[in-house]
């Protein structure tokens, strides 16, 4: 939202206040999955995020377990808040068709202030247990999609996966895999109609190999994602959630500054 979109939607919630104004507040925000610091550890990424001026991140397992030591993930949350970070979600999530193992998972969430749980089981009747799990803590899950191959790379897997479930089963739409499988990430969005809970900003160059096609990651905004398109989908769907930077390449997670400093300015030159 522009400042001049910002100015007129506060006259307007102050000349009309029997008008419900939050959705005119919506704005995008930025994070980071701490995938793309995966040879960081937990204190390095806190000290990374603080240094590169983000505040909200999306944790691997690797960063803060949900089956670790109570007492190591309270210490954990007391140095994020401490810091001034915020842990809105974290993933991909490991899931069972046990829906007690699954119940760590919300409770994990639960301690945490978590309100958004990410992931890809490996079996369909696991959502079954899942969205028990989601009525019952009032906590969301998102669906992560990977390549074509993937259960969940073909976009219309996932709405028949989403057509009778709860509302707050939703997406976590990989804007690169999304490419890298054949999709326009912008028509996606659309097509999923409010479904989106989350969104991994990743950027990949796609190219033919062999009658199939290939992919690597490549810096935000250089590759073949419409991220352009995208970011426009999210303004016209006053869409509130959270863009989290990404990378697959080894080579940007090996040194992540540039990468994430460099995603930060496409952000805020074509999303904020």
């Amino acid at each position: 939202m522009s400042y001049l979109q910002r100015i007129t939607a506060a006259l307007l919630c102050a000349t009309a206040l029997t008008l419900p104004c939050a959705a005119a507040r919506a704005e995008v925000q930025l994070g980071l999955q701490s995938w793309t610091l995966r040879h960081l550890k937990f204190d390095q990424v806190v000290e990374f995020a603080v240094a590169h001026g983000i505040k909200t991140l999306q944790l691997t397992a690797a960063h803060l377990d949900p089956n670790g030591p109570i007492q190591e993930i309270q210490k954990k949350k007391e140095i994020l808040e401490k810091n001034g970070l915020r842990v809105y979600t974290f993933g991909v999530a490991g899931t069972s068709l046990d829906k007690e193992q699954n119940r760590k998972l919300f409770e994990f969430a639960k301690l945490m202030g978590i309100r958004l749980i990410i992931v890809e089981p490996n079996d369909f009747k696991i959502f079954d247990n899942l969205e028990e799990l989601v009525k019952e803590y009032d906590i969301r899950v998102a669906i992560h999609n990977h390549g074509i191959r993937s259960m969940y790379g073909n976009p219309a897997v996932v709405k028949n996966v989403l057509k009778h479930r709860d509302p707050r089963i939703g997406v976590c739409m990989d804007a690169g895999w999304i490419t890298a499988a054949g999709f326009d990430a912008a028509k996606i969005f659309r097509e999923y109609d409010g479904r989106v809970l989350d969104i991994h900003l990743k950027d990949k160059e796609v190219k033919p190999a062999l009658g199939e096609t290939v992919s690597a990651d490549t810096e935000i905004g250089k590759g073949n994602a419409n991220l352009k398109g995208l970011a426009a989908e999210l303004k016209k769907a006053n869409w509130n959630g959270v863009m989290a930077i990404e990378t697959d390449g080894e080579g940007f997670a090996l040194k992540p500054a540039p990468f994430v400093d460099g995603a930060k300015a496409w952000f805020e030159e074509n999303v904020k």
